[in-house]
Formats: C-alpha cells, structure tokens, sequence
C-alpha cells in the first residue's frame, strides 16, 4: 500500500473527529473541558461519532464490494435496495421491542439484507449471468417496493414509536447509544473480515468471471461470499442508525481514484473514507442550523443525488470508471 494516501486520509479523519466534537449547538473546546461540557461530549457526541464511524465504514466497504462483484459503478447498498429490506426487516423489531432486545434489530436486518440481495440478484440475472442494468433496475424497483411498505408499516403502527422510526429511516443519529454498538460491530468486524479474506476474487471478479477461472476461483462461490459480506456490513449498518444513501456509492469511487482498484488497498481505506464521511455529514447536519438538526441521511442524499445522476451518465458508456 502506498503510504501517502493512507497518512492523508488518517490525517484527515483526525481533523473530523476533533471538528465533530467540537461543533454543535454548543461549540467546545475538546481540550478544554468544564464538567458540563464533558459530560454533553462523552453522553451525546461520542456516541453519534463512534456509530456515524462504524455506520459509515460498513457502507464504504459494502459499496466497494458490490461494485466490483457486480462490475457495475453505481452499485451500493442503497441504489441496490439492500439497505430497503434490512430496514424493513428491523423496522419489525425496533417497533415491536422499542429497541430494547438488542440482538433482535440486528439479527432482523441482516435476514432482511439477505433475503433483498438474493431476490435483486436473481431478477438482475438472464442466460448470460448478471447483467448491470438489469441489477440496477431490480434493485431500484424492489428498493422503491419494500420503502412503500416500510412506510405502510409506519403508518399503522403506534404513534409513540413513528417519529422515532420516521427519525431513524433518514438516517438520524441524534438517538445514539452505546446499547447496540457490540452487536452490530461484530456483523461489521465479520463482514469486514470475510472481505479482506475475498479480496483476490473481488479483483478477479471485478474483471469478470473468465478472468476468475483462468486464477483457479469458483465465481459463483466467490461472489456468493462477498455478497453475505456486503450483507452484514448493510445491516450492521442500518441497525445502528437506519437508512442512509449514496456513502457506500461515493467514497469507493473517490478512494480507487487516489489508490487504484486493488482490493487490498480499496476496502481499508473505503471503511476509513466513509466513516469520514459520515462523521462530517453528521457534523454538519446538528451545526449549520440549530437547534433544528438535519439527519445524516439528507445531508449525505444531498450530496450522493448529484453524484448518482453524474455516475449515471457516465456508466451508460459502458465499464466502471
């Protein structure tokens, strides 16, 4: 790995992390702490800092793996509508349990991921495998499909509990705590892992499946694998903080931009990337406006929109960029 790009964005998630601790409705001094101020720090900011890190990571990572198992540039969890069906799949217990059984949100979110992922899969599939627009259309078509009954869901269910669900689908970090962070951290040190342990056939796949047989790899068996990787990372993910868009679309872009596409270097520093990321989204998002705070979620759909319909444009001629 070449060492610069590293130190840089090390360099730079430093920055974020002291920019998210000291902006908000309240600006401190993290150096310089009274008792109140550190308690505001260590209750309320920490905790949106490590999820937004942890959140964030998990999706620059997924996004890197989808786009090259499926050598289609603007592939994510979002666009594809996995983070759609682990959302809805939690959405069943964060409702029926308010939250309090926590390994239930992510063990529902990680069924949901995986059931989505194998249904857009086989409808983005014809006689001569995975196609990149019929997966893009699939998972676009069964993402609007399953947020239509996430919001049929919300609107039967308690009033007392909507706001919170409503909160939580756009991506809104101002609720969070410690109490789900070990659960769905070990889905994202797994995925995670799993990853890193198929980056070979992530490079081979990424240049297609003659490519994968010539190195002695089974593609069937390897994108099947990276696929369950990308699927815990989604829903360690959504069951930290909900649903948020176009990180896992943006950061793994911006990253073989500066290292290349070699999956060695491209999924650290994406789980670096879009923890920064998210970090600085959320940042933003409690700052620029108090006391109203704007979630994560349309801070980063603010920016991902532009940069979907740019990519878009892009990928109609053909090949990830």
């Amino acid at each position: 790995m070449k060492r610069h790009p590293l130190f840089i964005m090390l360099g730079c998630l430093v920055a974020v992390l002291l920019l998210s601790l000291s902006l908000g409705q309240q600006v401190i001094n993290p150096f310089n702490l009274d008792p109140l101020q550190f308690k505001i720090v260590l209750e309320l900011r920490l905790p949106r800092i490590v999820v937004a890190l942890l959140m964030g990571g998990s999706l620059g990572v997924a996004g890197a793996i989808l786009q090259g198992v499926f050598r289609n540039p603007l592939a994510d969890p979002y666009v594809l509508g996995t983070s759609s069906g682990a959302a809805l799949a939690a959405a069943f217990g964060l409702l029926a349990t308010q939250g309090t059984a926590v390994w239930l949100v992510p063990g529902l979110a990680l069924v949901g991921a995986l059931v989505t992922s194998a249904v857009v899969v086989s409808l983005g599939r014809d006689a001569w495998g995975v196609r990149a627009e019929r997966l893009l259309l699939a998972g676009v078509g069964i993402g609007f499909f399953l947020s239509a009954i996430l919001m049929l869901v919300m609107s039967l269910a308690q009033a007392d509990g909507v706001k919170r669900a409503l909160l939580w689908m756009a991506g809104d970090l101002a609720g969070a705590d410690w109490s789900v962070v070990p659960v769905a951290s070990l889905l994202m040190l797994f995925g995670f892992v799993l990853a890193l342990a198929r980056r070979r056939g992530l490079n081979a796949l990424a240049l297609g499946d003659e490519v994968a047989f010539g190195l002695g790899l089974e593609p069937g068996r390897e994108r099947t694998l990276l696929v369950l990787a990308a699927s815990l990372l989604t829903a360690a993910s959504v069951a930290l903080g909900g649903i948020v868009g176009f990180v896992g679309l943006m950061v793994p872009h911006a990253v073989r931009a500066l290292v290349g596409a070699d999956a060695r270097r491209v999924l650290p520093l994406s789980a670096i990337g879009g923890g920064m990321l998210l970090c600085l989204a959320d940042t933003v998002g409690r700052s620029v406006l108090p006391p109203v705070e704007i979630p994560a979620g349309v801070v980063t759909a603010l920016i991902g929109a532009p940069w979907f319909l740019i990519m878009l444009r892009r990928a109609t001629g053909g090949g990830m960029r």
